[in-house]
Parts: C-alpha cells; structure tokens; sequence
C-alpha cells in the first residue's frame, strides 16, 4: 500500500471530482439554495461516500457482482433514483429555495443515495480491486480513509462552483435553464451505464 499511497491519492481525487450525481447535485444545490442550506447535503455525501468505499473493500461489492439478479434489481433501483433526482434538480429553483415546497437534500438522504449511486459503486468496486484487493482492514482502512480526505475539497468546491454560477445567473429563467441541463447531464451520466452495463 505504501509504494501505492500517490496512485491512490491521484484515483480518490478522479473518483472524487469528476462529474457525477455528487458533484450535480453540490453544484445544483449550491446555485439555487445557497451554501449554508447546501451543507448538510454536502455532509451526507462526504460521510457516505467513504461508507461506500469501506463496505465495497470489506466485501460487500463481490456479494453483490455474484449475484446477477440482484445486480439487475440493483441497476433498477439506480435508474429510478437518478430520474427522481432528475426530475428534482429540474424543478429547482430560486423562488422555490425560499418556500416550503422547495428544500435542498438533506444529511441522511444524500448518505443513503450513496448506496444507489452508480458512479460511486464503480469508484468504490475499482478502488477495493486496485488498492486493497485482499480485503484487510489496515488496507480499507487506508483507502476509506484517503477517499473522506480528499472528498471534502472536491465537495466542497463543486459547492462553491454552484453558489458562484448562482451568481452570473441573475435571472431565474437562465438558472432554470441551468437546472434542466444539469438534470440532463445526470441522466446522460448515469442511465446509459445502468441501462447497457459493460
């Protein structure tokens, strides 16, 4: 694991900040609930995602790969979930951020998202086969451990990323427009993988 930390590293932080339902989700959240009301979503995500990367070093990914009709159970959950979240993130907006109605994701349901999360389970499948193949603690320890490190920033900008687009889009009708393309690159992101898996 030693002579390996800086790949690792260098893998958390490509997992970590590449366009995902995370990161879609940060930045939408951010443009149209603003920073503070973003956090607790931030928080789900960076608690849950490191989960994620424990239970798949520990075994819980090869529990899941030997099994293909609960694979497929699984990839259904997903795509349910994605257009949920789609169709969330398109109706968000400014007007609705300071209503009842529209209120940001919260703490525990961002961390239960992580477990349907496509692009998580195939970061979180590839680290354990690269960087702790063997299962040992010490091992996901290390991995669990550099992914929670390096998430934090990678979340935390696609937040600020979002709070800034917030602010060149002054019209509500430019940052609708921005919900509905982002909630399409999440569809575009995710549902082809989970519809035709490799």
């Amino acid at each position: 694991m030693d002579s390996s930390f800086a790949s690792l590293a260098l893998f958390a932080l490509v997992g970590s900040i590449t366009p995902g339902p995370n990161n879609i989700m940060l930045m939408t959240s951010g443009a149209n609930f603003g920073l503070r009301r973003s956090l607790p979503l931030a928080l789900g995500i960076i608690v849950g995602f490191p989960m994620l990367i424990a239970l798949s070093g520990l075994g819980a990914a090869a529990i899941l790969l030997a099994h293909p009709e609960a694979a497929v159970a699984f990839r259904a959950g997903c795509a349910l979930v994605v257009l949920w979240l789609a169709w969330k993130l398109a109706r968000s907006s400014p007007s609705t951020a300071r209503a009842a109605p529209g209120k940001p994701v919260g703490f525990f349901e961002a961390l239960s998202l992580q477990f349907i999360n496509a692009k998580a389970w195939v970061v979180a499948i590839a680290a354990s086969a690269l960087f702790a193949p063997g299962g040992s603690y010490t091992d996901v320890a290390v991995l669990t451990g550099v992914f929670l490190v390096v998430n934090i920033p990678c979340a935390v900008a696609w937040l600020v990323a979002g709070r800034g687009i917030e602010r060149v889009l002054r019209k509500e009708s430019h940052l609708r427009a921005f919900n509905f393309v982002m909630a399409a690159l999440l569809l575009g992101s995710t549902l082809p993988a989970l519809i035709w898996p490799a």
